[in-house]
């Protein structure tokens, strides 16, 4: 049978709040006993009942359910069928709740976190609980590890490229006394102070000692620009280009900030930003 692709994903569950629960059963004493039993557990919630295996696919498929306790034998789709149409991608939790023991190792074999026999005993259901959200805690970790891995992997990568290419990709400022990493794509602009640069980040500033000639020759020149001799700007915080009355032109950042322009150069930012000066 074709797995069903469950979209949007389920949100992981909070492991200090109560699971959320459906119910599948096509007969109304069985759902009934299960309710009880659950209303009387603070960490448990019923967020949906179904008595099909088509209405319980549907509900699944909506979201929010951590848990899903199904009978086995039901109209059209049984149980089993519905739990390996699923698939284990972004599934809840499945406790098989029957009265046909035979079906066990089926049940196993989808990954079910339990498999408990009719009537339930209400001591038997709270372990049940237990442990499908042991699994759930375990099955978050998990994931959260591997996005965790994904992100490192992904800095690492970019690390090796910028340098392979031989340009800066962080640069350690001094701040209160302390030293910080300041990646180099969170820089606005860039002004010459005499043998210092004061580098223009997200509101700040930062004072280092270094010719802005030098530190030009380490940033990637597709990134940055020399508006004039006293200045770089990174290119994608440009917003227009503007002329100050009887004055050079002057770029404006996406900060607010106006850096003046040398006359040399006013042309190739026009072409940069593919705009007209302003009058």
């Amino acid at each position: 049978m074709t797995k069903i692709d469950l979209s949007p994903p389920r949100a992981e569950p909070a492991q200090s709040g109560p699971l959320r629960i459906a119910l599948v059963d096509d007969e109304p004493p069985a759902l009934r006993r299960l309710v009880l039993a659950i209303e009387q557990m603070t960490d448990a919630v019923v967020v949906g009942q179904a008595t099909n295996g088509a209405d319980a696919m549907e509900l699944i498929r909506r979201g929010g359910v951590d848990v899903v306790l199904l009978d086995i034998r039901m109209p059209g789709l049984s149980g089993l069928e519905l739990a390996r149409a699923v698939g284990r991608d972004n599934a809840p939790a499945f406790i098989f709740v029957t009265a046909f023991s035979q079906f066990a190792a089926d049940a196993f074999e989808l990954a079910a976190v339990d498999y408990l026999l009719k009537p339930v005993e209400f001591e038997r259901l709270g372990e049940a609980l237990d442990r499908a959200r042991q699994s759930l805690g375990s099955r978050a970790a998990a994931l959260r590890i591997a996005e965790l891995e994904q992100v490192v992997a992904a800095l690492q990568a970019g690390e090796a490229e910028s340098s392979a290419e031989g340009f800066l990709s962080e640069l350690w400022v001094p701040d209160r006394g302390d030293r910080v990493r300041l990646p180099v794509d969170l820089i606005d602009w860039v002004e010459a102070e005499r043998d210092y640069v004061r580098i223009h980040s997200r509101g700040r500033s930062f004072l280092v000692r270094k010719p802005i000639r030098s530190l030009q020759s380490e940033l990637d020149p597709a990134a940055f620009l020399r508006v004039h001799r006293g200045a770089l700007v990174r290119r994608d915080r440009i917003v227009r280009l503007a002329r100050r009355p009887g004055g050079p032109s002057a770029v404006v950042l996406q900060s607010g900030a106006e850096v003046p322009v040398a006359r040399r150069q006013a042309a190739l930012v026009r072409k940069l930003i593919g705009a007209r000066a302003e009058a």
